[in-house]
């Protein structure tokens, strides 16, 4: 299996190529660049593995959540994609990669992916391993308050992401104590996790068409300021 994937949720700014088994990615932390670097980075992908889109059996990309420019690059890249070679997608949760990170790299059971949201808010989540390689989700992906994070009771894991480190202190008041064992901050979505997770989805025919490729905000007004912000 053959499957191109991007990533531009965050400040950084990725691609992979998964094939049968080995990923080969290309990733930068350029915020704001993104327009700019994944075409190329997709496009150098494929030349170096000389791989076609034609010989894609799929595509896959963070649906979100990030920001919303982000989450929207990415969504219109994979559509334009998908569009031109007739190739179904998998959206592939953004906190999800990130969780699948933490876990691989930490060897822990559970996993709390935090991005900054900004506005006082955070992306959140709790996703717990996987006998076959992927992530349960344990918490349902929410963007709310530092402060108001749950976790399901017993749990102890790893933080990853942006979101530790504006407000590692009020996550870690806001958890059981003992909870939080360690912390990767200053950690974004891959698209080497984002194929790796989209794996399954596709084997399982739980993709969607060019059309029905959309993004994942959870914020749903971006002008809207939390109660109690200025």
């Amino acid at each position: 299996m053959k499957i191109l994937a991007l990533d531009t949720a965050t400040e950084a700014c990725s691609a992979a190529l998964w094939l049968d088994g080995e990923v080969i990615e290309r990733y930068a932390y350029a915020p704001r660049e993104h327009n700019q670097l994944i075409l190329p980075m997709l496009n150098g992908l494929l030349a170096d593995a000389g791989v076609t889109l034609a010989g894609l059996d799929a595509l896959a990309f963070g649906r979100g959540p990030g920001s919303f420019t982000g989450v929207r690059i990415a969504t219109g890249v994979v559509q334009g994609i998908a569009y031109a070679a007739s190739l179904p997608v998998a959206p592939v949760s953004t906190l999800a990669a990130m969780a699948l990170e933490a876990i691989g790299e930490t060897g822990d059971e559970f996993a709390m992916p935090c991005i900054d949201a900004r506005m006082g808010e955070v992306y959140w989540s709790v996703y717990r391993r996987a006998g076959d390689g992927a992530v349960d989700l344990m918490a349902e992906e929410a963007v709310l308050a530092p402060d108001a994070v749950p976790m399901p009771d017993g749990a102890s894991g790893v933080g990853i992401g942006s979101g530790w480190v504006t407000y590692e202190a009020r996550l870690r008041a806001a958890l059981p104590a003992g909870s939080v064992r360690t912390v990767l901050a200053n950690r974004f979505p891959r698209a080497g996790h984002i194929a790796t997770l989209a794996v399954p989805l596709i084997r399982q025919g739980r993709t969607v068409s060019a059309e029905h490729a959309q993004p994942v905000y959870l914020r749903d007004d971006v002008a809207k300021k939390p109660a109690g912000l200025a």
